[in-house]
């Protein structure tokens, strides 16, 4: 089972899990993105989607955990900075994929 944290504005469109193994928690900002990591220390990524404020919300996320979950943004939407990783930009469902893909692939 994988827990990943959507960071995305309000009427951003939706990233439904769609996958049975896959839990996704949603945020409109970092205030309730940094309350949700609190709450919940089992969450395997962060996923920002909140264009140029990625950065600065990546920033208030490393500030509060300095080893956060893996930082991820999609191509096009900002970036997140240093250590993040970037997703190829894609519908919805495959950047959820494709991130799924990331962290379930072997660490060399």
């Amino acid at each position: 089972m994988f827990t990943i944290l959507v960071i995305a504005p309000e009427g951003a469109a939706e990233i439904d899990g769609g996958n049975p193994s896959v839990e996704v928690l949603r945020a409109r900002d970092s205030e309730e993105a940094l309350e949700k990591l609190g709450r919940n220390r089992r969450v395997d990524a962060v996923l920002l989607l909140c264009g140029t404020a990625n950065a600065q919300m990546a920033r208030e996320i490393r500030e509060d955990n300095p080893a956060p979950p893996p930082l991820f943004t999609v191509e096009g939407d900002g970036d997140a900075g240093p250590g993040s990783r970037r997703l190829p930009a894609a519908t919805a469902g495959r950047v959820l994929d494709t991130l799924i893909g990331q962290l379930s692939a072997p660490a060399w």
